[in-house]
């Protein structure tokens, strides 16, 4: 396998009584997805300032399609072992 052009984290963030998550328009500056959980929140900008590009627009729209396809591939795995 060759190397990636990039690092690779994996974060396993444990969702259950406490998570939530939130964006947070701002009037002067780029907005802010808010991703809390116990003990650790993780705050997503695709850039500083108020310099908004055709390339963060088009990651927001790719966050929200994955983020969509995850919640379901979850929903389906959940209901699949609630009724095994």
């Amino acid at each position: 396998m060759g190397q990636r052009p990039y690092a690779v984290s994996t974060i396993a963030l444990k969702a259950g009584p406490g998570a939530w998550a939130a964006h947070h328009p701002y009037p002067q500056r780029t907005p802010v997805l808010r991703l809390v959980f116990p003990g650790l929140q993780v705050l997503v900008s695709t850039t500083s300032g108020d310099q908004v590009t055709r390339a963060d627009l088009d990651f927001a729209a790719c966050l929200a399609e994955q983020a969509a396809a995850f919640a379901a591939a979850l929903e389906q795995q959940f209901n699949e072992r609630a009724s095994a």
